[in-house]
């Protein structure tokens, strides 16, 4: 397999999966500004969106959107529990909470780093992600974890949103729960190999 990364973009949370799981596949850096690989490829010819991540599997077949990536390699290894079984409740609450993180965090940090944006709208876009880090806070009150004591691919995700914070001068301290939360993610071994392999860690 192939994983197509920017450092630190949200193709860290299913670089995070990859070695959560300990799937073999081969790291490959697709810039998302220049959109060509490092021996100069034009990434559009690979991915026509031309973002990241995308997978790649061993057959040529190639998975786009973080959220499908992550359910795919957690369902290759059903025993390291990353995801809950296909058509249980459980796994239909991981995907509330991917669906929540892409659409309500992730999407809101996009306009905070186009340098164009005016100020009013970065604003607006702070204030929101404010309420949702509440509300997250709230949720991680008496939790491990977002699914409760184990680790799942949507704890990969939130880690990954939310490390664009410091970046984009929001303050998480006012959000105790989740701050040790992200203490606790940062910690596991899978997650700080992801990110010494992408340069994020010395």
């Amino acid at each position: 397999m192939k994983l197509y990364y920017s450092p630190g973009a949200c193709s860290l949370s299913p670089h995070i999966a990859l070695r959560e799981a300990g799937l073999a596949f081969e790291p490959v850096l697709a810039s998302t500004k220049s959109h060509k690989l490092q021996d100069g490829t034009d990434y559009y010819a690979i991915n026509p969106l031309g973002y990241v991540p995308m997978l790649e599997l061993d057959d040529g077949t190639r998975l786009r959107e973080g959220p499908a990536i992550v359910q795919y390699i957690a369902d290759q290894v059903p025993t390291k529990n990353l995801a809950p079984a296909n058509g249980t409740l459980p796994r239909y609450r991981l995907q509330e909470w991917l669906t929540f993180i892409g659409t309500e965090v992730h999407k809101q940090f996009s306009p905070l780093f186009n340098p164009a944006m005016p100020e009013e709208v970065k604003k607006m876009q702070r204030d929101k992600l404010a309420q949702r880090f509440q509300w997250i806070d709230g949720e991680l009150k008496d939790k491990q974890y977002l699914m409760g004591d184990n680790f799942s691919v949507a704890d990969g995700y939130l880690f990954t949103v939310t490390n664009w914070a410091k970046p984009m001068n929001i303050d998480l301290a006012a959000y105790p729960n989740l701050t040790a939360y992200r203490e606790r993610v940062a910690a596991r071994p899978a997650v700080q190999e992801a990110m010494k392999a992408e340069g994020l860690l010395k």
